[in-house]
C-alpha cells in the first residue's frame, strides 16, 4: 500500500472517544492493588492526576490493534500500561534532573518516588492480568513490560554517562532507542501480540515503535527549545541536535561548542550562544535531513505492514506530525512554531 491518505480517525479523535474507557480501566487496575494497599492506591492516583500529557499517545497501541483487527477497544488495557509507564518514567527523569520536588503536586518527593515505582512496575503487570486480556498472552505481555524497563534504563544510563566530547549521532540514536524507543516499541509489540499476529509482524511493529520513539524524542527536543524552557541545556543533556552541531563544527570550533555546553547549565549567556550554534543553517540542514530519513523509515515499515486503511492512515498522519521540522535559524520567527 502506498503513502496516499484515506479518510481516517485521528489519534486525538480516538482518544476523545475512549478516554472514559481508559480512565475506568485505570481505576480497575488501582482496585486490583487490593484492600491492604489503601495508601498506595491513593498516592498513585494523585501522581496520575498530577501528570497529564499534552499529546495523548496512550491510544497508539489501540490504533495498532485496530490496524490488525479493525477494532481498537480490546487494547484499552495497553493504553493504560502506556500512561502508567510514562507517568513513572517522567517523574524519575525529573528526579534525575533535580526537578522531582516540583512535579508531584502536594505529594512529598519520597511519596511521589514510591508512587512512581508502583506506577511503572507492578501496576502495569497487574493491568495485563486484566480479564480483558486473554490468558494465553498475559505472560508475553508481562515479559514485554520487564524488557522495556531494562532497555529504557540502559538508554537513560547511556544518556547520563555519555562522554560529550565523543558524542556522535549514532551514539545518541542508540540512547534514544532505549529511553524513548523502548516504551513505544513495547506497546506496539504488545498490541500486535494481543491481536494474535505472527511473530514477523510483531517484530515489524516493534521496529516501528523504535523508529517512532526516535522521532518523538526529536520532536520533544525541538519543542524544548521553542518553548524557551531549555531544559536540555540546563540539564546538560546530549541531544541529537547537539550531536549534529559537534559533527558539523570545524575542528577548531568543536572545543568551543563543548565549552558552551558545559557552561550552559549555569549561564544564560552560554545558553543563548549555544542556541545560536545549534540553530545555524548547516546544523539544521543536517538535522532536517536525518529527521526525514527517520520519517521515511517509519513510513516504509507501515507500508510493509499494511492493514485496516483508516487506522493505518491515522498512524501515517501521526508519523508526519512527529517528524515536522520545527526549528529555524531565527527561533523568534513566528513561522518556526
Amino acid at each position: 500500500m502506498g503513502w496516499g491518505y484515506v479518510k481516517s480517525i485521528s489519534y486525538l479523535d480516538l482518544h476523545r472517544r475512549v478516554s472514559a474507557d481508559i480512565e475506568a480501566e485505570t481505576e480497575s487496575a488501582l482496585e486490583r492493588l487490593g484492600p491492604s494497599a489503601k495508601s498506595v492506591r491513593a498516592t498513585v492516583a494523585k501522581l496520575l492526576e498530577h501528570r497529564t500529557f499534552t499529546y495523548p499517545l496512550s491510544v497508539l497501541p489501540m490504533i495498532v490493534h485496530a490496524v490488525e483487527t479493525g477494532t481498537p477497544e480490546p487494547a484499552v488495557p495497553l493504553a493504560v500500561v502506556h500512561e502508567l509507564w510514562w507517568t513513572s518514567a517522567c517523574y524519575l527523569d525529573d528526579l534525575a534532573d533535580g526537578q522531582g520536588a516540583f512535579v508531584a503536586g502536594d505529594l512529598s518527593e519520597s511519596e511521589a518516588l514510591l508512587a512512581a515505582v508502583i506506577s511503572g512496575n507492578p501496576l502495569p503487570l497487574l493491568v495485563v492480568q486484566s480479564p480483558r486480556i486473554p490468558e494465553s498472552v498475559r505472560g508475553v505481555l508481562s515479559a514485554e513490560t520487564v524488557k522495556c524497563w531494562i532497555l529504557a534504563t540502559e538508554g537513560q544510563l547511556s544518556d547520563l554517562r555519555g562522554d560529550v566530547a565523543a558524542t556522535t549521532r549514532d551514539a545518541v540514536v542508540t540512547a534514544y532507542r532505549g529511553k524513548s524507543g523502548a516504551p513505544f516499541s513495547m506497546v506496539t509489540a504488545m498490541a500486535a501480540e494481543l491481536a494474535g499476529v505472527e511473530k514477523g509482524r510483531v517484530e515489524l511493529w516493534r521496529e516501528f515503535g523504535n523508529v517512532f520513539g526516535i522521532l518523538w524524542q526529536i520532536f520533544n527536543d525541538q519543542e524544548d527549545i521553542l518553548s524557551g524552557r531549555n531544559e536540555d541545556l540546563l540539564n546538560g543533556t546530549v541531544t541529537y541536535l547537539l550531536a549534529c552541531a559537534l559533527e558539523e563544527a570545524a575542528p577548531q570550533s568543536t572545543e568551543r561548542v563543548l565549552e558552551l555546553h558545559s557552561a550552559a547549565r549555569n549561564s544564560r549567556h552560554a545558553r543563548a550562544e549555544l542556541t545560536d550554534v545549534l540553530l545555524s543553517p548547516a546544523v539544521l540542514r543536517r538535522y532536517e535531513k536525518d529527521i526525514n530519513e527517520f520519517r521515511d523509515e517509519a513510513r516504509r515499515i507501515l507500508d510493509e505492514l499494511g492493514g485496516e486503511a483508516a487506522y493505518l492512515s491515522a498512524l501515517r498522519h501521526l508519523v508526519d506530525e512527529s517528524s515536522r521540522m520545527l526549528l529555524q535559524t531565527d527561533p523568534t520567527d513566528s513561522g518556526a512554531v
